[in-house]
């Protein structure tokens, strides 16, 4: 697909029974190489605060934080289509500040689309401003016909797409038949979904964890990254010229 990703090539995708392949990216290099490799999705996750930032949760980001982000990532994202999350803070405002943030996110930062926790009210308001949702809800634990009730509400209130979190096989295909709109897995999904996001740093490695980690990786990005600081300091202190 060399043309511009749009919502309705996504719902296609879905229709032809083609797996939707995203990442979650925080920067503009990390988009550049990810749009490069083909990924449908880009998605900028509030993410970015615990896992690149050493926050402790995910809801200390702001607004004014995300918009940076998700600015870079645009300048780096020509192709794929790119979603910006609605931070914690105006979603727990209600309906209006999730709409002010959709718009912010969507006229400053350049975002194709929001994604906002299962909230249909939002999501219904965000859609009549005239932005796309990414709907984010999630399994744990609940039955298959709750969370096909849940899909259900938020296709009704104009969702675009759904993010499913932890679905599992049974609850994931269930829901997957249940709704027209694609239905695509961060944390806990599998190939009975739709399509699949993975942040960028755990699909390459990135991260002081890695560096001693046995999960199995794409890359392994910081035990590279250890080798070659290494060395540096070697070269430096032996008084060799240092590389590039």
């Amino acid at each position: 697909m060399d043309d511009k990703v749009t919502v309705a090539a996504l719902q296609q995708m879905k229709r032809d029974a083609r797996k939707i392949a995203g990442v979650v990216a925080w920067d503009y290099q990390i988009a550049q190489i990810a749009e490069r490799a083909g990924v449908d999705l880009v998605s900028v996750g509030d993410s970015v605060g615990a896992n690149l930032w050493g926050q402790p949760t995910e809801t200390e980001v702001t607004m004014e934080e995300l918009l940076v982000v998700c600015k870079a990532v645009r300048r780096g994202v020509k192709r794929a289509l790119l979603s910006c999350d609605v931070p914690y803070g105006p979603a727990q405002e209600g309906a209006a500040a999730s709409v002010n943030a959709a718009r912010r996110l969507a006229g400053e930062g350049g975002a194709d689309m929001v994604k906002i926790k299962g909230d249909a009210g939002a999501v219904r308001a965000i859609v009549r401003a005239g932005i796309p949702v990414f709907a984010e809800f999630h399994g744990d634990g609940r039955a298959a016909n709750e969370l096909v009730e849940e899909a259900k509400r938020l296709e009704e209130a104009g969702a675009s797409l759904l993010d499913f979190r932890n679905s599992g096989p049974v609850a994931g295909a269930a829901v997957v038949s249940a709704v027209s709109i694609p239905v695509i897995g961060g944390l806990g999904g599998g190939p009975w979904l739709d399509g699949r996001v993975r942040l960028a740093h755990t699909a390459i490695g990135y991260g002081a964890k890695w560096i001693d980690s046995t999960t199995d990786t794409y890359a392994n990005t910081a035990r590279l990254s250890l080798e070659a600081f290494t060395a540096l300091v070697s070269d430096v202190r032996s008084g060799r010229q240092i590389k590039g």
